[in-house]
């Protein structure tokens, strides 16, 4: 499945090619989740204070679906 991911405060150094804001595509499993994220884009967990799905704060245990806008 899919998910697009905005990356603000900073988190976009952490990814190479990401820009303040801009979305990126990235291909997941089903049952993926924020820390899951966290780990697959290599941004320290300390780094990342809130996740938004859809626009609403969510844990980071969170689990995913096909086409979120994170």
């Amino acid at each position: 499945m899919q998910i697009e991911v905005r990356l603000f405060s900073g988190l976009e150094s952490c990814v190479p090619g990401a820009k303040f804001g801009q979305p990126i595509k990235i291909e997941v499993t089903e049952n993926f989740n924020g820390r899951m994220l966290l780990e697959k884009l290599n941004i320290p967990e300390k780094m990342a204070y809130s996740l938004f799905v859809n626009g609403i704060n969510q844990s980071f245990e969170a689990f995913f679906s096909d086409g979120d806008r994170l």
